[in-house]
């Protein structure tokens, strides 16, 4: 994939206040920085990695391009980041498109034994259905606080999961290290991973990468803006075409 670069250099001039703003730029101490983040950096301040503006709106316009293309074909998207700065930002990304994701802990299999999740969600659902019928005070006492237990835990780990009826077209998350788990399941079914790195990171295993902070709640923001407006542009311009 090419991108124009004037596109870029108009782009940077534009974003560079709100980048910078929002924090984007700010890296992790120089010792912890993986060898192959070092193109993506523009240099040291207080020995913090500083990632070069440039390279940011170039990566961040490849990663617009590509969800901008799976919006105009409607695909489905998985969002993954469970660390605490990213949580709140994915989970209402994600509604905002109404696509599954996780937040709170990524579940062994999820991509790769599909199967056995799907049977995990509709047991999920199928608890959520007899509360909602008023049926779990027919239960003895007992069973009925265990149904309550098991259904308030399945919340957590399956409740961003419910519109994951599908395999993905591709799967975004938040901190590639901390989600290594996430994406090494996506590589293994080919899905094409989306990436907020930052630079203690290895960019190898991700196919469209996003250097910049993934600690800074600011950062993350700005990051999950870009890449929904640009899957919302895409959709728009499918009902467009579609109503000519």
């Amino acid at each position: 994939m090419t991108v124009n670069n004037d596109n870029i250099q108009e782009d940077l001039l534009k974003e560079s206040e709100d980048m910078c703003r929002s924090g984007v730029h700010f890296g992790y101490s120089r010792s912890s920085s993986h060898p192959k983040m070092k193109p993506y950096f523009f240099g040291v301040k207080n020995n913090v990695e500083i990632f070069n503006l440039e390279k940011i709106t170039l990566k961040l316009k490849e990663a617009e391009i590509f969800l901008n293309n799976l919006g105009s074909k409607g695909a489905k998207i998985l969002f993954v980041a469970t660390k605490p700065e990213a949580k709140d930002i994915v989970e209402k990304a994600a509604k905002e498109l109404n696509m599954p994701h996780v937040v709170e802990r990524w579940l062994g299999g999820t991509l790769t034994n599909f199967g056995a999740i799907q049977k995990r969600l509709s047991f999920f659902k199928s608890l959520q259905a007899k509360k909602a019928a008023g049926e779990f005070p027919k239960y003895s006492k007992k069973e009925a606080g265990r149904l309550e237990k098991k259904l308030a835990k399945m919340e957590r780990n399956f409740g961003g999961l419910q519109l994951f009826a599908e395999k993905p077209a591709a799967v975004i998350v938040v901190d590639s290290k901390k989600e290594k788990s996430a994406i090494e399941e996506a590589r293994k079914l080919g899905i094409p991973v989306v990436a907020i790195l930052n630079s203690d990171c290895d960019p190898a295993p991700v196919d469209y990468l996003i250097p910049g902070s993934d600690t800074v709640t600011s950062s993350i923001q700005y990051f999950l803006d870009k890449l929904t407006a640009a899957y919302k542009e895409g959709q728009k311009n499918k009902k467009e075409k579609e109503v000519v």
